[in-house]
């Protein structure tokens, strides 16, 4: 089939966002996404709450992004969903609802790696913007991953540094919720810190060796930090909003360029891509400018929409390996952890 006849419906479902595609070769037709908003209630994601919620969008937001890209469902060529990594039940919801679409339309069904998506969003046909040369370094930063990964090809990643425990988007939440700002509190971190001084308090930069990554000690001291000060002056925080944000986003952004650079350094690669939500933060787009004009680096930096969780990204890894005759069968699950290469 000539790639400009491949139509592909994509489903992501691995969190709390609910998000199905069409893709018409490279090209996005429609990328919708229901955000399931009862979290904020409860400051963090409820598993349970995010598999039912998938339950009650994933066939309405199908119905909408066929009726945006304006296709009927017979068009379509294959199924790509998220087989992981992310929580089960929410996976669950996706694999099954793809497999049952896949059968009953008698297509090929494609499962995609969650971290592959990001990474391979860059090469979503995008107007006025050119995809990262092989090779290059990609850093994908969001609410549950942080990872370096050496990529060489469509299919040939080699993860160089990942967190050891908590992913840099949990430590801007975490903190955004001992300042009492609702969940999710990393966009407002970001905001509050514009206002505020990056130098007025230091905060430690844990010390793990290559480039692995570690932000549970941060999050730590952030909240002992905040209870010794508190404790003499219940005020503090109210009125130190500002600066506090702005010196964790400092410490945070700190970490992560100190890794991307020690990468670069390692493997003589200049070419360095970004992807998850927390590549909206304004202070590592800051410090990336910087870093190209510095140290020659090429920075590529997806649209807004392909940062965090969308089917989008889903759907150009489908594309790919289509083109590739890389299907699944029905026997494939969802899973938990899927290792990039897995």
């Amino acid at each position: 089939m000539p790639e400009k006849d491949i139509y592909l419906l994509a489903i992501e479902s691995s969190c709390d966002d609910t998000s199905a595609a069409v893709l018409h070769g490279r090209k996005m037709l429609s990328n919708v996404v229901a955000t399931q908003q009862i979290h904020r209630e409860y400051g963090g994601v409820v598993p349970e709450l995010a598999s039912r919620a998938h339950q009650q969008h994933i066939v309405p937001l199908v119905h909408q992004a066929l009726a945006k890209a304006n296709i009927d469902k017979k068009l379509l060529s294959a199924i790509a969903f998220t087989r992981g990594p992310g929580l089960m039940g929410s996976l669950l919801v996706g694999t099954s609802f793809a497999k049952s679409l896949s059968l009953g339309l008698g297509i090929p069904l494609i499962e995609v790696n969650h971290m592959e998506a990001h990474i391979l969003a860059h090469f979503i046909e995008t107007p006025g913007k050119e995809p990262p040369p092989f090779p290059f370094l990609a850093m994908t930063i969001s609410g549950g991953h942080t990872q370096i990964v050496l990529v060489r090809g469509y299919s040939d990643m080699e993860v160089l540094g990942e967190t050891l425990d908590d992913a840099v988007g949990e430590a801007f939440d975490k903190t955004a919720k001992l300042l009492g700002l609702p969940y999710p509190g990393g966009p407002l971190i970001d905001k509050y810190a514009a206002s505020g001084d990056p130098e007025a308090f230091d905060f430690p930069i844990p010390k793990v060796p290559g480039l692995d990554f570690s932000f549970s000690g941060l999050k730590t001291s952030v909240l002992y930090f905040m209870q010794k000060h508190t404790e003499a002056d219940p005020g503090f925080i109210e009125r130190e909003r500002d600066n506090i944000c702005a010196s964790l986003q400092r410490t945070i952004v700190t970490i992560l360029m100190q890794k991307l650079r020690r990468a670069a350094k390692q493997t003589g690669i200049r070419h360095v891509a970004i992807g998850g939500g927390v590549a909206a933060n304004s202070g590592i787009r800051k410090a990336l400018a910087e870093a190209e004009s510095k140290l020659g680096w090429t920075t590529y930096i997806p649209p807004f929409q392909y940062c965090t969780d969308n089917a989008g990204m889903i759907g150009i890894v489908g594309y790919l390996k289509y083109l590739d005759g890389r299907f699944s069968d029905l026997s494939v699950s969802a899973q938990a952890r899927y290792k990039i290469g897995g």
